[in-house]
């Protein structure tokens, strides 16, 4: 039923791997192995994916590497979907105030700025912007927590303030 849906019984394999294993990248050969599938039909569906932009593409080492694009719109929708454990779908669209009391516990923070994902319409590399003087490692705590609730990375930045 879910091949009919998404259109290809590749198109549904290749989903689930990639939303399986955010933050990891695979390459065709090792694709074609794992989903266990012909790899015209794999360079096909990558192709596709591609033009979406659910996935991206890198190159190393004479190889091209695929990984799925956390900040597709629909990441954490789809995730949701083709995720072998159960994953609980929240958009939320302003800082909740679980997260603004996280960042408001981070000592020596002058300025806070959800942007990137975070921030619907934004086109920022960065999600948040944190200004201050406070520790690198609760900053990343506080980050992982955020992360954890939104359920995708999120790239951030702290710069002193002097």
């Amino acid at each position: 039923m879910i091949d009919a849906l998404f259109g290809s019984k590749t198109r549904v394999k290749l989903l689930h791997l990639f939303l399986n294993n955010p933050g990891k990248s695979f390459y065709v050969r090792e694709i074609t192995r794992l989903i266990d599938e012909q790899i015209n039909s794999v360079r096909r569906e990558l192709a596709n994916m591609l033009e979406v932009g659910i996935i991206t593409s890198d190159s190393a080492d004479n190889k091209l590497y695929y990984e799925v694009e956390q900040r597709y719109e629909h990441f954490v929708a789809l995730r949701a979907i083709f995720a072998d454990e159960h994953i609980q779908v929240t958009q939320p669209k302003v800082a909740s105030a679980s997260w603004q009391s996280l960042i408001e516990s981070l000592d020596g923070i002058r300025i806070a700025v959800l942007a990137g994902i975070l921030a619907p319409g934004s086109v920022s590399k960065i999600d948040i912007l944190l200004v201050g003087n406070t520790s690198p490692a609760k900053v990343q705590r506080t980050v992982k927590a955020i992360e954890k609730s939104e359920g995708r990375a999120l790239n951030y930045s702290l710069v002193p303030y002097d």
